[in-house]
């Protein structure tokens, strides 16, 4: 019975083994691609990194722009929490504005560098020449449809292409938080005046 349980033991402990090792090569792979960008990172790199063997990168991901993609993933859900956590039932539209803009920012300020290494997945390319859904283009997907519901509760104009005026608003909100960080403006400024300004453009 004590080698039959020692045989067992053995043969699990690669699959309790296997959800650590994904976690290092994660969290390994967040900081280097924050640090260094996509295009400095290697497999090799990552695996070093979170003090493992090179071979483990790959029983978890077949290549560097899988890791990227999940990383990418990772950061959309985090941010997505944040403005769940934000966005109430009963909000006017400059509630739910202001709210996720707060949220925006206090993800970036609480995860510095992850929201600008994962908006670089429009240059990763598979081999097939394929290109990978832009995480800004898919945050535009996110605003479209939000409009579409604050639409037709009545809280927001009917009248817009959605899908165009939701990636207007993530490009607002995206090159107003560029510029707010490169000459350090007041949050609390830089959230009134853009959510102002999106009301205006978005009330009914």
């Amino acid at each position: 019975m004590s080698s039959i349980s020692n045989v067992k033991s053995i043969g699990e402990r690669p699959a309790r083994r296997k959800p650590e090792s994904l976690a290092k090569i994660k969290k390994a792979a967040r900081k280097l691609f924050v640090e260094r960008g996509y295009h400095a990172t290697r497999p090799q790199d990552i695996a070093r990194e979170a003090g493992l063997g090179h071979g483990t990168f790959y029983l978890h991901y077949p290549d560097k722009r899988a890791c990227f993609l999940a990383f990418v993933d990772d950061a959309r859900e985090e941010l997505d929490e944040y403005l769940r956590e934000r966005r109430k039932s009963g909000q006017t539209l400059e509630q739910m504005i202001a709210g996720s803009l707060h949220a925006i920012f206090e993800y970036s300020e609480s995860h510095p560098g992850v929201l600008n290494a994962a908006m670089t997945d429009e240059a990763i390319i598979d081999a097939e020449g394929v290109a990978a859904k832009p995480l800004l283009d898919r945050w535009g997907l996110d605003w479209g449809q939000t409009l579409r519901d604050l639409a037709a509760e009545g809280h927001a104009f009917n009248g817009y292409d959605s899908e165009i005026v939701g990636q207007a608003i993530l490009g607002a909100i995206h090159q107003t938080a560029t510029e707010a960080a490169r000459s350090d403006r007041n949050r609390e400024g830089v959230v009134s005046n853009l959510t102002r300004f999106l009301v205006r453009a978005l009330a009914p």
